[in-house]
């Protein structure tokens, strides 16, 4: 371990490894002198805030937790004969934890906590991304940690998994680079464009081809038995997943905002996992308490909103904590639109067959990697948002993205032509705050719901009395 290491994955490690050695209790506390002292910067301020605000912080103990389990695991593999395969945030991590000689890290992952918990938060490793002669077009969600990596100053894994193509062309090209520019064997599990049964069993053939040349590199034969106890969990995680989807129907909503992000950061992580278990649990465990409780940080619930794609990650406390003290309900984002599935855990077979599918129905590639971008993405949107009873649909505008920017104008029309809903179009960098201010994103979202939302709702009212009164 290095005592001040530069490179993003040994710092966050160092930061994570901290907390791991502290009792829960004591965590609990230091992270609330931290906060009173005000001995932070503004950055670490407004993450540390957002976790440790009351509603959060027994659900911040757990996931940050299961973060130190997994990010330690990555750092003390090489010690214990382990390969670290990097893998992106589409890919079924419960597959590599399936192997007792490997361990999955998320690149989308170590950068958004590069960005939550760093000094700087990670645009160093960006601006090293971009000296190298990299498009600045390139997504900061998997940049910002392959920046570090080129940087030759940080953690390299000994593989990468490539599950991207076709659902998000950026995370493929720039992992493809590193893979080449720093010799890292790379495997690939690329989705056909083609949605039919058809589509789905050639996938599942791929998704059986990658765990045979994974076996090969790691030097180990997937265990049946070892795949059914990492499937039974994963199943656990599914059913946890479905409580805290069915919480956030109620109205006002019980679940905090700040879950939408702690939900899918369990997904790209610990799925399958004991500490995922624990994660989730602890999450439904808060929320159900806040139901029976019927306890929301602002006076009243004004608007439910949903975001059809990322949220921003550069100041939490300036997202998620703020909207819940306006009234405002962020009820999830599109990467929690994953839509896993309970596994036959049968037979090999079947639960290969269940890793395909979890692949197949994973953000991103289950919407832009489908047959038809613009339908699949408006589908799922329509459905999330008349499920969970939302007044508003918001899109980031996350600025990498040219295939949701295509298609967003299909989705707005579809959205307010089938459902009435109206989606909100920022522009802005989920990753990097220097593009599009937090005060400025909030005063278009404020603007937005007050205008826009608040009207739409009286004026509905309106119209229900005037029905009313000529019948």
């Amino acid at each position: 371990m290095k005592l001040f290491p530069v490179g993003l994955f040994d710092r966050v490690a160092n930061q994570l490894g901290f907390l791991s050695i502290l009792p829960a209790p004591i965590v609990r506390v230091f992270g609330s002198l931290l906060l009173k002292v005000k001995v932070l910067d503004d950055d670490a301020y407004n993450a540390l805030s957002a976790l440790f605000a009351e509603r959060n912080k027994d659900v911040s103990m757990a996931f940050l937790k299961m973060l130190s389990k997994w990010i330690l695991s990555a750092r003390n593999a090489s010690k214990q004969g382990k390969k670290v395969i990097l893998v992106p945030f589409n890919f079924p991590v419960e597959a590599i934890h399936a192997f007792d000689k490997a361990v999955p890290l998320t690149s989308e992952v170590l950068s958004t906590l590069g960005v939550i918990g760093l000094k700087g938060q990670g645009e160093q490793y960006w601006d090293m991304a971009m000296a190298l002669g990299l498009p600045d077009h390139l997504c900061s969600a998997n940049t910002v940690e392959l920046g570090s990596i080129l940087s030759g100053e940080d953690f390299k894994p000994d593989a990468i998994i490539s599950s991207a193509p076709g659902g998000c062309d950026v995370n493929s090209k720039i992992h493809e680079f590193v893979s080449n520019y720093l010799g890292i064997p790379q495997f690939f599990l690329q989705k056909p464009p083609d949605d039919s049964g058809k589509g789905f069993k050639l996938y599942t053939i791929y998704m059986h081809k990658l765990i045979k040349q994974l076996e090969e590199f790691i030097g180990e034969k997937m265990s049946e038995e070892k795949l059914k106890r990492v499937m039974e969990k994963a199943n656990r995680c599914t059913e946890l997943y479905y409580e805290l989807w069915d919480l956030h129907k109620a109205v006002p909503c019980p679940v905090p905002n700040l879950f939408s992000l702690l939900l899918y950061g369990v997904r790209f992580t610990m799925w399958g996992t004991d500490e995922g278990i624990e994660a989730l649990k602890t999450m439904v465990k808060v929320a159900k308490n806040r139901l029976q409780e019927k306890a929301y940080p602002a006076e009243k619930e004004v608007a439910r909103c949903i975001w059809c794609y990322t949220s921003y990650y550069f100041d939490l406390a300036g997202l998620f904590n703020w909207m819940e003290e306006q009234g405002y309900t962020h009820l999830g984002d599109g990467l929690d639109l994953c839509f896993p599935k309970i596994v036959d855990t049968s037979s090999m077979d079947s639960m290969i067959e269940g890793l395909a599918l979890s692949a197949w129905n994973m953000p991103m590639t289950r919407q832009v990697g489908a047959e038809s971008m613009s339908g699949s993405w408006t589908e799922d949107v329509i459905y999330a948002a008349t499920e969970l009873n939302a007044d508003c649909v918001i899109y980031c505008g996350h600025h990498s993205c040219k295939q949701t920017w295509s298609v967003v104008s299909i989705l707005r029309n579809e959205l307010q032509k089938r459902t009435g809903i109206p989606l909100l179009v920022l522009q802005g960098d989920s990753w990097i705050k220097r593009m599009t201010p937090i005060s400025v994103l909030q005063k278009e979202v404020d603007e937005f719901i007050k205008n826009v939302v608040l009207r739409k709702k009286v004026v509905g009212k309106r119209k229900i009395r005037r029905s009313k009164k000529e019948v």
